[in-house]
C-alpha cells in the first residue's frame, strides 16, 4: 500500500482544499494526525471544531428532535450548527471506531455536506482521522467498506524522521532532539506490539519533553528522569536515553566545529554521527545567515573530511537557503590542504 510523508502531502494539501472535498487520513497512533490537521487549519485561518466520532451516539450526530407545526424536525448539536454557519475545519477522530450507526451519519455529510437538513457551510472543510489501513490489524477498529472509503480523498501517511525533526524544532526540549536526531530508532516503534507493553511514538516523546520541564530548565540524567521517562517510552527507549543524558556534555556542537574548529572530536565518526551533525546544523538555522569567515574555513575543512554521500547531503543543505549564493560561493573559493572546494565537490560529483 504506498503512503505519503507529510512534507510531500503538504504541497498537494493546497489543491485539495480548493476542492472542498472530505480528507481522511489513515496511520499508525501518534505520528501527528491531529497536529497536521491543526497546522492546516491554523494555515486556512480556519478555527477546528473537533468531534471524536468514537465517543459520539446518533443523537450527538443528528441533534434533538423538535415539533414545529406538527412536523418533527432536529435541532442541530452545537459542532454542527457552527460549521453550517461559518467557515471551519471540521475534524472527525477515530471514525473507524465509531458505531456503525454513527458512520452511517457521517457518510451522509461527508458525500452531501448536509446531514438531517443541515448544510454546511460552502467553505467548511472535513477532516477525519482513523488507525485503521495497513496498520488496522494492530488496533480495535472497523473496517471501511468501499462506499465508505469511496467519500474520503484517502492517504495513508507514514512520516519520516526528518518530518518529526522539523517540526520538533522549538516544540520540545534540545536534549530529545538531539537524542532522537542521533538514535532513529528510538523515535517510535514499528515491529509487532507486545499486549500491555509502553512503547515510544512521536506524540510520547512530547509529552514527555512538556512534562520534564516541570523537573528543571535542563534534562539531566538520573533516576527521577528515568522512571518518568520509562512511563512515556518504555524501558528500552528510557535506559538509552538516560544512557545519553549521561554523556551529553560531551556532545560535539556545532559551534565546536565552525567556530572552533576542533575536528579532532569527529576522528572516530562514522556516517550517522555526520547526518545527525548536519541535522543539528538545519535545526540551528546556521546556513540561513552569512558564515563569517572563520565559520567558511572551518566549514571548508569539514567538508573534505567527509564521506562522499554526506558531503551532497551538506551541500543541499547549504543550498536551501537565501544567503546560499553568498555562503555556497565563500566555500567554492576556499582552499583545504591546497585542495580548491570547488574541484573537491566536481570531483565527488564526476565520480558518481
Amino acid at each position: 500500500m504506498a503512503t505519503i510523508d507529510f512534507k510531500t502531502f503538504n504541497l498537494i494539501v493546497p489543491t485539495l482544499i480548493k476542492a472542498r472535498f472530505p480528507i481522511l487520513l489513515r496511520g499508525r497512533h501518534g505520528i501527528g494526525k491531529s497536529t497536521l490537521v491543526y497546522q492546516l487549519a491554523k494555515q486556512q485561518g480556519l478555527p477546528v471544531v473537533e468531534r471524536r466520532a468514537s465517543q459520539m451516539t446518533e443523537g450527538d450526530l443528528l441533534g434533538l428532535p423538535k415539533i414545529v407545526k406538527g412536523v418533527t424536525t432536529f435541532c442541530a448539536p452545537d459542532w454542527l450548527s457552527e460549521a453550517c454557519k461559518k467557515p471551519v475545519a471540521l475534524f472527525l477522530d477515530e471514525v473507524d471506531r465509531a458505531t456503525m450507526e454513527v458512520r452511517q451519519g457521517i457518510f451522509e455529510l461527508c458525500d452531501s455536506r448536509k446531514i438531517a437538513g443541515h448544510t454546511l457551510h460552502k467553505d467548511t472543510l472535513i477532516f477525519a482521522a482513523v488507525n485503521g489501513g495497513q496498520h488496522g490489524a494492530q488496533y480495535q477498529v472497523g473496517e471501511m467498506d468501499p462506499a465508505e472509503l469511496d467519500r474520503y480523498t484517502v492517504y495513508d501517511v507514514e512520516p519520516t524522521i526528518e518530518d518529526w525533526l522539523a517540526w520538533a524544532k522549538g516544540n520540545v526540549s534540545v536534549e530529545i532532539w538531539d537524542f532522537i536526531n542521533q538514535n532513529h530508532k528510538h523515535l517510535e516503534h514499528n515491529d509487532e506490539f507486545e499486549p500491555n507493553k509502553v512503547y515510544p511514538s512521536r506524540r510520547s516523546w512530547q509529552r514527555l519533553s512538556d512534562t520534564l520541564k516541570h523537573v528543571s530548565s535542563t534534562i539531566e540524567h538520573g533516576s527521577v528522569t528515568y522512571n518518568i521517562t520509562t512511563g512515556f517510552v518504555g524501558f528500552e527507549a528510557a535506559v538509552a536515553f538516560n544512557d545519553f543524558l549521561s554523556k551529553y556534555d560531551r556532545q560535539v556542537t556545532v559551534e565546536m566545529l565552525l567556530d572552533e574548529g576542533r575536528f579532532e572530536l569527529t576522528k572516530d565518526w562514522v556516517i550517522n554521527d555526520h547526518t545527525a551533525m548536519v541535522e543539528k546544523m538545519n535545526a540551528k538555522d546556521i546556513f540561513k545567515s552569512r558564515l563569517t569567515d572563520v565559520q567558511i574555513e572551518n566549514l571548508a575543512r569539514y567538508f573534505v573530511s567527509l564521506p562522499s554521500e554526506i558531503v551532497m547531503v551538506l551541500w543541499q543543505a547549504l543550498a536551501q537557503t537565501d544567503e546560499s549564493t553568498y555562503n555556497i560561493a565563500k566555500l567554492w573559493a576556499t582552499t583545504v590542504d591546497g585542495v580548491l572546494i570547488q574541484d573537491f565537490v566536481v570531483g565527488i560529483l564526476n565520480a558518481k
